[in-house]
């Protein structure tokens, strides 16, 4: 016998990326076909989710949410906000997409936002079956169901969050340039950084640890290579992190 899902209750995750120019979302295409027909009634974009079961926590559904779709554990995985608009689910798309599974889900859903980041866009999806794929986060537009605003909320404790603790290097590979980490950055926040004043503020964080290394197979002059040291960080973070420029 299968595991009882919480009709009621779902998990909904931001999964952001970034491809070393933008910072990317993974959404999920949701395509409608007429009933015993190939007729698309609609076709368009949900972030991705599911309901939790009952004998799960919330963190565990959304760490089992992102596996899912990543193969990957151990991901950064925080609680953002929770959403039960009564609305939420209103939309005649929505409506028309809810009817086929008749009474399993309830008439209403209350949904727990989770914000996930991933070290590079370049890691392999799970498509089982669905369509999914990174979109630019500045370019996404009219998803399903209130998604929309809870990727705008996600986006908004991301960009909080990246000021305040160094969480921005896990969307980085393990050893990158300064140019990548200040278009990280500016990506997130939406801004852009004079090249001096950011390395200025760079060169104070002692955390960040240049490197005896150069790019490789670049077509341009190979610029020095930095790593974040999660070590150096823990033992001096008295001092606030701070990343106002």
């Amino acid at each position: 016998m299968g595991r009882e899902l919480m009709n009621n209750i779902s998990v909904d995750c931001v999964v952001f990326g970034f491809d070393s120019e933008q910072l990317k979302v993974l959404l999920v295409e949701r395509t409608m076909n007429e009933a015993n027909s190939d007729k698309i009634l609609f076709t368009d974009l949900t972030l991705t989710g599911y309901h939790i079961y009952k004998d799960e926590e919330l963190d565990e559904a959304a760490a089992r949410i992102v596996f899912d779709l990543t193969g990957l554990n151990n991901l950064v995985l925080e609680q953002f906000y929770t959403f039960g608009a009564l609305d939420r689910l209103e939309h005649p798309n929505d409506q028309l997409w809810l009817e086929q599974f008749g009474d399993v889900f309830s008439k209403r859903v209350v949904t727990v936002g989770y914000y996930s980041l991933l070290p590079s866009t370049e890691v392999p999806v799970i498509q089982k079956g669905r369509k999914v794929a990174w979109y630019p986060v500045n370019e996404v537009r009219n998803l399903a169901y209130d998604h929309e605003q809870i990727l705008k909320k996600a986006l908004e404790h991301l960009r909080y969050k990246v000021r305040h603790e160094p969480i921005g290097f896990e969307l980085l590979p393990v050893k990158f340039t300064l140019t990548q980490m200040q278009k990280l950055y500016e990506a997130i926040l939406g801004t852009q950084f004079d090249k001096r004043n950011f390395r200025k503020k760079v060169s104070q964080m002692n955390y960040v640890v240049p490197l005896k290394e150069k790019q490789i197979g670049v077509a341009h002059k190979p610029a020095q290579l930095f790593m974040f040291s999660r070590d150096v960080y823990d033992k001096t973070h008295k001092e606030r992190f701070d990343f106002f420029i």
